[in-house]
């Protein structure tokens, strides 16, 4: 059930496809707290879960979404030790994946990277991420992930699963074996999915994706190229309040496919000659400003393409070398609220509807190099990162509603009206070198180097294609530059007996201003830039962990505290609700408000008590508070917020998660519990929801060799086993210092207990 981190890597080059009896690696030898999942993790969860989803059971960390898969993008969210999803880092085989934000504009989330069965391994450094890890977000750790190697051996799997909510994925992955150092495979995936939320129609999501990987291993070296290709269409769910929690229940959905029912609501929301007349109010419990045809349409295209070289220049010398592109383009399409002109004398049949059209493109190139010399009792490293990425954000409003169609996907022809259209060029770079000193018979061993960063983003308005030009929503031109030559890292791991590691670690991060229209400093009028764009600091930590680690035989524990500065916290304020942003006067604007100061700590058992039975546990407390009052300024009134002292929004002090895993004699089965604490949405901590625990169940049978198939498998998953309602993720753009009535519109709603069933053969 345990491995050392080298040993993980070797199994991950041989054949990390492979079924594995590993359930977690526990960073023996490390100067970090780390934990690294493998394959055999997935085992719980249905086949095609994301593998960030799957890191809930990790100590420190908080995995949400609203899917039982955990691939809706704008519901995927991650927790570790204070910091959220877009303070993070994350590669995929070095590779940068950007910061994890919804609409992003410099990278991809890992189920769009990464097919589930492709994954060799994943590493996620809960506090302090090494220094070589390109990316300019972790200022509270990273994620690694590894994709899985060409088995050496030709062959085929493909597996068929259905399940709830009408749900249907089929894997297929073909090995050609290694002949003559090369090996590749080829595979990829088909899924839908319904929403589980009451809404008649327009509810499918579906993910079409591919896979390959190609791998030349020669004396000196191996050469390895990735690509993937993914495409994602997913019906969104509406974020809720409190009061709507009480009122209509955690599974509220759009009126589709009653349009009339639902234009007859939106009459009562519009001003205008004929809208008074027409208003059919909403029937108790549900109220006007409830009103939703459905929740939006989400559509993302990606293209992934990586070339990396490893080279043994000498016996003491190597390097590695890698190229990358990336190219995206997404929109997100909603129903809103507002009069579509029919263009004709009589405004009676104007209706009450338009569309609401944002649209991303993202175009990125880079490279990456490291060299790695041993020399004496030294290991020296040096590397460096470059990009270059093209991204933009464009609304669009269409005002030529007639009827209801599927928004499911891109809209063509010419909107009627841009409310804000920009374009960002980013530029980044980034160094390093460390040295790692090896003492005492190799029992002590000291890292210490430093990182420079550079990351600068031009943005300028742009006209965009719509028949009106953007109005006064429109964003700002202008420039952002964050930059530091000098973050140090040191980290120290000794040894101190057979079975008894203590490690300790301090690093300086600093993160690069975010992009993107809801989370960037950028996304602003020219106005509000020209008062503030020059006062803002790029936001910084300062991170301190140590802890004790047990490695014997049936038994390990790993033991880990941290404390943390996160500085110059960087605040978007924003008067409205995500579904209102395109109203007048719902315009951001972006502040330093401060630093959080964070407390903890960790432990991780894991037993093997027998050879077919593991059982892992996890507990993590996490005081995670605000340093400072908050200024809080709308309508040009300001107020000073009561925050000092106050637990951070979406920041579990308590989770405790357990994992029994049996596997014999072709019987396998997991059981994981997690418990997730208090959660608070405000930053006075007047609003929250109380804490929950949820269980997950994986069982099946692997019937080995059956006539001329090399294996056969039957699997079962029931998610939420116990069908606990609960609150998922938060959108994090509309916390607000307090909520008394309870009307921010800030949370999704957990799935219910789902069935999944799953039929595989390897050929």
């Amino acid at each position: 059930m345990f491995t050392t981190q080298a040993q993980a890597e070797d199994a991950t080059s041989e054949d990390a496809n492979a079924s594995s009896e590993e359930i977690v690696v526990i960073g023996s030898g490390q100067t970090r707290s780390v934990s690294t999942l493998v394959p055999s993790n997935l085992d719980v969860l249905p086949p095609g879960t994301s593998v960030q989803k799957a890191l809930n059971f990790l100590p420190g960390v908080s995995a949400q979404s609203i899917d039982a898969l955990g691939v809706n993008e704008q519901s995927l969210s991650l927790q570790v030790r204070g910091f959220s999803t877009t303070h993070l880092g994350y590669t995929l085989d070095g590779i940068p994946l950007g910061d994890g934000a919804y609409n992003n504009y410099n990278g991809l989330t890992i189920s769009r990277a990464l097919i589930s069965e492709n994954l060799g391994r994943a590493d996620l450094a809960t506090g302090i991420a090494g220094l070589g890890i390109a990316s300019t977000s972790n200022l509270g750790g990273a994620l690694t992930y590894i994709t899985s190697d060409p088995r050496k051996d030709m062959g085929a799997q493909i597996s068929q699963s259905f399940g709830s909510e009408d749900s249907l994925r089929t894997f297929v992955r073909f090995d050609t074996g290694e002949h003559g150092g090369f090996s590749a495979y080829f595979s990829g995936q088909y899924t839908e999915q319904d929403l589980f939320v009451d809404q008649g129609a327009d509810k499918k999501s579906t993910g079409k994706q591919f896979n390959g990987k190609l791998k030349y291993q020669f004396d000196g070296g191996t050469i390895s190229a990735f690509v993937d290709i993914s495409r994602t269409n997913q019906a969104d769910d509406a974020y809720l309040s409190k009061d709507m929690l009480s009122r209509v229940g955690w599974d509220w959905g759009g009126y589709s496919p009653n349009w009339d029912a639902y234009v007859d609501l939106a009459y009562c929301t519009v001003t205008g000659p004929t809208a008074a007349d027409r208003c059919v109010p909403a029937t108790s419990p549900a109220k006007n400003g409830d009103v939703t045809y459905t929740n939006g349409q989400i559509l993302r295209n990606d293209e992934l393409y990586y070339l990396t070289g490893d080279f043994d220049l000498t016996s003491a010398l190597s390097a590695r070398v890698s190229v990358y592109h990336h190219k995206n383009k997404g929109a997100g399409n909603n129903w809103i609220v507002g009069w579509s002109k029919q263009g004709t004398a009589d405004t009676a049949d104007d209706v009450p509807v338009r569309i609401r059209d944002t649209r991303y493109t993202i175009d990125r190139t880079g490279a990456l190099a490291s060299l790695s010399w041993e020399v004496g009792f030294n290991h020296f490293q040096a590397g460096f990162w470059l990009e270059e990425n093209t991204s933009s954000a464009v609304r669009y409003i269409w005002q030529n509603v007639t009827g209801p169609f599927s928004l499911a996907k891109y809209l063509k022809g010419q909107p009627d009206s841009t409310t804000w259209a920009q374009e960002t060029k980013w530029k980044t770079r980034q160094f390093y070198v460390q040295d790692t000193v090896k003492l005492l018979e190799d029992t002590l061993s000291i890292d210490f180097g430093f990182k420079g960063t550079y990351a600068r983003s031009d943005a300028t308005a742009i006209d965009g294609i719509a028949k009106a030009p953007p109005g006064n929503q429109q964003f700002a031109t202008g420039s952002l530059t964050a930059k530091d030559y000098f973050l140090p890292q040191v980290g120290l791991h000794w040894q101190v007996a057979p079975e008894h590691e203590l490690f300790a670690s301090y690093a300086e991060n600093m993160a690069m201003f975010q992009g993107g229209f809801k989370l960037g400093p950028q996304s602003v009028t020219q106005d509000v830039w020209d008062a503030q764009g020059k006062t803002l600091k790029p936001e910084t930590s300062k991170s301190f962990e140590g802890g004790y680690r047990y490695v014997s035989g049936p038994l390990q524990i790993s033991l880990a505290g941290y404390y943390v500065e996160f500085d110059n916290r960087l605040l978007q304020y924003n008067p409205c609700p995500t579904n209102r942003q395109q109203e007048p006067g719902c315009g951001n604007s972006f502040h330093n408000v401060g630093s959080v100061t964070s407390k903890g700590v960790e432990l991780a058992v894991l037993w093997k008590p027998l050879s077919w039975l593991s059982w892992y546990n996890s507990a993590s407390y996490n005081k995670s508070t605000y340093d400072d009052d908050l200024d809080w300024c709308e309508d040009d009134v300001c107020v000073v917020k009561a925050t000092a002292g106050k637990q951070q929004v979406d920041t579990p002090k308590e989770m405790f998660a357990s994992v029994l895993s049996v596997n014999h004699s072709g019987f396998f089965a997991s059981l994981q519990g997690k418990y997730t604490g208090r959660r608070y949405y405000t930053f006075t901590n007047d609003q929250s929801f109380g804490g929950y625990t949820t269980f997950d169940l994986g069982f099946g049978y692997d019937f080995g060799n059956v006539g001329p198939l090399k294996g056969a498998k039957l699997s079962f998953n029931v998610t939420n086993l116990t069908d606990k309602r609960y609150v998922s993720n938060f959108d994090n753009s509309v916390f607000a210092p307090d909520d008394a009535a309870g009307t921010v519109k800030v949370f999704h709603s957990s799935a219910p207990r789902q069935v999944f069933g799953t039929i595989g053969f390897t050929f």
